[in-house]
């Protein structure tokens, strides 16, 4: 079997298994592989063939086998911030609770302890804001969403990160 086809089979399986973005590093641990300059040649040879897609920077999907659509932005998301708290918060959240009546189609607004930033993919854009405050301070408003595998603010930490971060407050629907 090539590279090549290890290389898919490898994606059709963690898609199977709930998966679908990985990292150079990850891809490269799973086929046996050094993580080498050649062999991020190698992926971007994939993605010119049209075998993969790079979903941000150092990740990658199947074509053939892409994670679930609906989920797949917050697959990313965790990727991204695997080493940080990290939680859906700020407008996306307000607008998951129907505190704002906009519906947030084209990106997700994530609070984290890591590095503010964002991020186009072809799912939408992700848009990192770090805070300074203690995760103690955090824990006790965040609950987890099983259907995204991640957490999210409940709405009055959502309006207090909002008005931390000094965001637009005129779109609130109960004020």
């Amino acid at each position: 079997m090539s590279k090549s086809d290890k290389l898919l089979l490898v994606f059709a399986n963690a898609v199977k298994a709930g998966g679908g973005i990985h990292s150079a590093a990850e891809l490269a641990f799973m086929l046996g592989e050094p993580y080498t300059p050649a062999f991020t040649k190698f992926l971007a040879d994939r993605v010119k063939k049209g075998q993969l897609r790079r979903v941000a920077k150092g990740l990658y999907e199947s074509v053939l086998t892409p994670p679930e659509p609906e989920t797949a932005i917050y697959k990313i998301i965790k990727k991204l911030r695997s080493d940080e708290l990290s939680y859906i918060s700020l407008e996306s959240q307000l607008s998951h609770t129907g505190e704002i009546s906009q519906v947030m189609m084209d990106r997700v607004t994530v609070v984290t302890k890591g590095r503010s930033g964002t991020f186009a993919t072809p799912y939408g854009v992700i848009e990192f804001t770090h805070t300074k405050r203690p995760v103690e301070q955090l824990v006790a408003n965040l609950y987890f969403d099983p259907d995204i595998k991640m957490y999210r603010a409940n709405t009055e930490q959502a309006l207090t990160d909002l008005k931390y971060c000094q965001r637009n407050l005129h779109m609130l629907e109960h004020e």
